[in-house]
């Protein structure tokens, strides 16, 4: 395996240093209501998909509209597609409308075909359907080789709306706005906003739990910038592709922390100093604010550094 698919492999499994760190699995895909009219389906699974979680490893969240239900994510295979759709008729009998998929990694996007039936629009950005199309056969080997095949058959179905920067929509009368992260995790991230309500819908380029989830095919800079633009607009809940809900004060802390990192590393870097010299001074620097802060600072804050260094080279 070259390179280039290392670090596709790795992007597609979110953090693999998180999987020992994962919760207990749960089969339940339980609907908490977050505001009026929007629900998650909060996945209790973080990092990689094993047999044990049958691939569930992130999150879903919808809006219930007056035409239909707009629905952001839906999941990492057919079946997990599907029992989000039960999920969904738990509290509306409106079927789902419109699919968002906020980017191309596997565990957010290949439960598409659940909702095939009803859909009138599966909508994404240009940057990531090319990826999608791209990787899309291999993702589904990936999944269904390391759930050990209980994931189930899944079948391919991309995106058939493409959105523009700063695009805005109206959906069954709920007004949505859609902000590009300029490729801050991945090619073409979107994140959906719903200014009334003041509620973002981030994928991963938002955290609450867990980590910045930063990526060898990401753009950092961009990330610190779409995150400090988010936390601008001051929302009042902050719903995230892995972990539960959040508020604004997150998404600061997240900018900051990144910031940090990513100008020590940067200075280090010009000055010849090693990936190793550098994680010694940003624990030394950083772990007393921020290490209690996240579930998983240590390993992450290392993979963030190597990374980070990798990244200056590119």
């Amino acid at each position: 395996m070259n390179s280039k698919k290392i670090i596709r492999t790795l992007c597609l499994i979110g953090l693999i240093a998180n999987s020992i760190l994962a919760l207990t699995p749960n089969s339940d895909f339980e609907v908490t209501r977050v505001a009026e009219n929007v629900y998650s389906i909060v996945s209790p699974s973080f990092g990689l998909p094993t047999p044990e979680n049958k691939g569930w490893n992130s999150n879903s969240h919808f809006v219930v509209t007056k035409t239909g239900v707009l629905l952001f994510d839906t999941g990492s295979s057919e079946a997990i597609g599907n029992k989000i759709k039960s999920a969904i008729k738990t509290v509306t009998d409106q079927p789902v409308r419109w699919v968002i998929n906020s980017h191309s990694h596997a565990d957010h996007w290949l439960g598409n075909a659940a909702f095939a039936d009803t859909v009138t629009e599966i909508i994404t950005s240009n940057q990531a359907l090319a990826v999608m199309k791209k990787y899309g056969e291999e993702d589904v080997k990936f999944y269904s080789k390391v759930t050990k095949g209980t994931i189930g058959p899944t079948r391919l179905v991309y995106p058939t709306s493409l959105l523009g920067q700063g695009q805005k929509r109206n959906f069954g009368g709920v007004d949505v706005e859609f902000i590009f992260a300029n490729d801050g995790h991945s090619p073409g991230d979107v994140l959906m906003w719903l200014p009334k309500e003041k509620i973002i819908f981030g994928g991963d380029v938002l955290s609450s739990d867990w980590m910045p989830v930063i990526t060898g095919h990401g753009n950092v800079p961009n990330l610190i910038k779409t995150l400090y633009t988010i936390a601008e607009l001051n929302p009042t809940i902050v719903l995230t592709g892995h972990g539960g809900a959040t508020t604004a004060e997150s998404v600061k802390r997240d900018a900051d922390l990144l910031s940090s990192v990513w100008k020590q590393v940067q200075t280090d870097h010009g000055n010849g100093q090693t990936p190793e010299e550098t994680l010694l001074t940003v624990k030394a620097k950083l772990e007393p604010k921020y290490g209690s802060l996240y579930k998983d600072f240590v390993p992450e804050i290392e993979r963030h550094v190597k990374l980070m260094y990798t990244l200056q080279r590119a």
